[in-house]
């Protein structure tokens, strides 16, 4: 089994350009790189990376951010789940922002690796870039942290809260939260007057969040774990609101591939599908190993994070203590503080696509005006390979899912 290259070693951000979310900066990056002038030859690039190896041996070429969100894909990787489907696998590569991994993906430098579900809809639609959501990597994962001081959403009016990039979950489920306390989200350059009744929003790296509540730069964030968890340990701040008790049991980051591997190699699909799949089930049973398996100290070193950080998150021994103190408010909901499931259901597709339009983001939003729920749930997503790969572990009740895969969404802000 390969062993991660130098280039995926543990590495803590120290400035807003060298993150693992996406900053300003990195959203011009990426809008250029996938501009007209710039997508023809780095797709072309990618092209002839693929056309290089032959029929279903193009190895499996990871690329990930160390947050949680990569969880199936690197307990695929250390389990050695894809070879055992008959798979070649690379060192899975960490990349510092969505940019870099969006480019490296581009380009063919990576053809396996999970983005935030949102920001898809935006390469797809907006960037036009080709390549389709095969799986979802998790649900829920996700949690609002603030300041010792802030009891409520409506606390923060005045103040500034980061989100790790425009086109999240995190995005659109803290402006739901905000809508519903009567304030309204704006995006003011730092030092500008906030009035009480807004709340200025700001993109910020993840690995920089935790430092930026502690400096009180900012009053809170929204972020996929475990940055939350290293907050509540260190004691930096506190869970006001965790995503999935927002949105039962939303998808996050989402498995995604280049349309040209899906149609000239639907075996290599389907195997990285099953792999996938079967890194889920095994997780979902085995949550304190697989924080080992993505610790700083395991054997690989897939993540700068310590065993007992990813433990809080994956294994959520304390979850009823959130219910009880009023943090997890839908005690129905009966939800782990993070799970996995793989199915990508049609109806979360299109609230996601309703939801966005309702979204304030930055840059050109004017793609998704366009943009039909139902027609994005088939044409976004190839489930295929998912249904086939879930049959092959025992079908839905594997994962606690309905027989028939549909659902009804349910968001109680």
């Amino acid at each position: 089994m390969s062993r991660p290259t130098p280039s995926s070693r543990p590495h803590i951000c120290q400035s807003s350009a060298c993150g693992c979310g996406m900053n300003r900066r990195d959203f011009l990056r990426l809008s250029a790189l996938t501009g007209a002038g710039l997508a023809v030859p780095m797709l072309r690039a990618g092209d002839a990376a693929a056309q290089a190896a032959r029929g279903d041996d193009l190895p499996v070429k990871i690329g990930y951010l160390p947050i949680t969100d990569a969880t199936p894909l690197l307990i695929a990787h250390a389990r050695g789940l894809f070879e055992a489907e008959g798979l070649r696998t690379e060192a899975p590569r960490l990349f510092r922002s969505w940019a870099q991994i969006v480019e490296a993906f581009v380009s063919g430098q990576v053809n396996v690796i999970h983005l935030l579900s949102p920001t898809t809809l935006w390469v797809r639609y907006g960037t036009k870039f080709p390549a389709k959501v095969v799986a979802w990597n998790h649900m829920n994962g996700s949690a609002l942290t603030v300041a010792h001081d802030i009891d409520s959403v409506a606390g923060l009016g005045g103040k500034t809260v980061a989100v790790p990039f425009w086109y999240s979950i995190h995005n659109i489920l803290l402006q739901k939260l905000l809508v519903a306390s009567g304030l309204t989200a704006v995006t003011r350059p730092r030092g500008t007057a906030i009035a009480a009744s807004e709340v200025n929003l700001i993109v910020l790296p993840p690995a920089e969040m935790v430092s930026a509540l502690a400096g009180k730069g900012i009053a809170g964030f929204i972020v996929a774990d475990p940055f939350n968890a290293a907050a509540e340990l260190n004691k930096v701040g506190k869970i006001l609101r965790f995503s999935g008790d927002v949105w039962k049991d939303h998808a996050c980051c989402v498995t995604f591939l280049a349309e040209r591997d899906i149609a000239e190699r639907p075996q290599w699909a389907q195997r990285v599908t099953d792999a996938i799949v079967k890194a889920q089930l095994w997780t979902r049973s085995n949550q304190l190993d697989a924080a080992k398996l993505l610790a700083a100290s395991g054997d690989k070193r897939y993540t700068p994070h310590s065993v007992e950080v990813l433990a809080k998150v994956l294994s959520a021994t304390d979850y009823a203590s959130y219910e009880a103190s009023g943090v997890a408010r839908n005690k129905g909901w009966h939800q782990r503080r993070i799970d996995f499931q793989p199915y990508p259901f049609p109806s979360y597709t299109e609230e996601l696509v309703r939801s966005l339009l309702a979204t304030k983001v930055e840059g050109d939003a004017s793609f998704l005006a366009a943009l039909d729920p139902a027609f994005v749930a088939r044409d976004l997503v190839d489930d295929r390979f998912v249904r086939t790969a879930i049959e092959r572990v025992g079908g839905p009740q594997a994962f606690g899912l309905p027989a028939d895969l549909l659902r009804q969404e349910t968001i109680a802000v």
